[in-house]
């Protein structure tokens, strides 16, 4: 994302709109490393998004559930994470999950050596062994708020100089190893990029092997859709796997709670929880 993505004070959570979670099928078929695992239903979510630092309060969630919003992306976890989250726990999932919302887990790993983002750095030499403990430590993080197997959990990669034959290379294999890892343990694997970068690198990838099967692209045209700016093939990541960050910085208040946010289109899956 921005650069509000990575800073101490402005990294946000996604959320959903209040649309319809319905069950569907499992993914593109991308996720080659799937196809020999019975995984649970995927939990689809269709509707707006949003996105801030920390996990707002118990109180501001109850209060902003029912308006133009219905599901959130939380960070939970990643060396590169700009907030702490003393709001964000189980019971807190639990309890909101109850209310109606749902989540959409965000993990801040590595960053690119060519990018700007994080100091916690992809490095050639070890991508590959650091892209699947990562994605152990998402699992694990994971399972301590209750999100189950079958759920997706969202890399996030802010943006980097694609051009950057070297960074590139190590970043798909850095991701490779991290939704390999993810898929072994029966989770399903997303990510979070730019449009001009770190998300086009994943969507013009020549060889998709164990790349995400879902991919949330940041294309800042305060646009609602997932389908009209699509950036890339329209045979790409269908059967509801897109998400689009349109908006950021919207400062909004509801039912007495104010929260600068970023917006999302979203048709793609949530965490199961409850």
């Amino acid at each position: 994302m921005s650069n509000h993505r990575q800073s101490r004070k402005r990294r946000y959570i996604t959320w959903g709109v209040a649309g319809a979670a319905v069950v569907a099928g499992g993914g593109i078929a991308a996720q080659t490393s799937m196809a020999a695992t019975v995984w649970p239903a995927q939990k689809t979510y269709t509707g707006r998004a949003f996105d801030t630092c920390a996990a707002p309060s118990l109180a501001a969630m109850k209060a902003w559930h029912g308006g133009l919003y219905g599901a959130a992306a939380v960070y939970i976890g990643g060396k590169n994470r700009g907030c702490s989250q003393p709001n964000l726990t189980a019971s807190w999932v639990k309890s909101l999950t109850t209310v109606g919302w749902k989540f959409i887990p965000l993990y801040v790993g590595s960053q690119p050596s060519c990018g700007s983002g994080g100091s916690v750095k992809i490095s050639a030499s070890t991508a590959a062994a650091v892209g699947k403990s990562e994605a152990d430590d998402a699992v694990t993080k994971a399972k301590a708020l209750g999100i189950k197997a079958g759920s997706p959990i969202y890399l996030d990669m802010e943006s980097y100089d694609i051009t950057n034959t070297a960074c590139n290379n190590a970043v798909l294999t850095y991701v490779r190893a991290f939704d390999k890892e993810l898929h072994a343990q029966i989770y399903r694997s997303g990510y979070y990029g730019f449009s001009s970068s770190s998300a086009k690198a994943i969507a013009t990838a020549t060889n998709k092997t164990d790349l995400p099967g879902n991919l949330w692209y940041a294309l800042w045209d305060k646009t609602n859709t997932t389908t009209s700016d699509w950036p890339w093939g329209s045979t790409q990541f269908t059967n509801h796997s897109r998400a689009h960050q349109y908006m950021v910085n919207s400062k909004e208040t509801r039912g007495g709670y104010t929260i600068t946010v970023d917006r999302d289109a979203w048709d793609a899956p949530v965490a199961i929880t409850g």
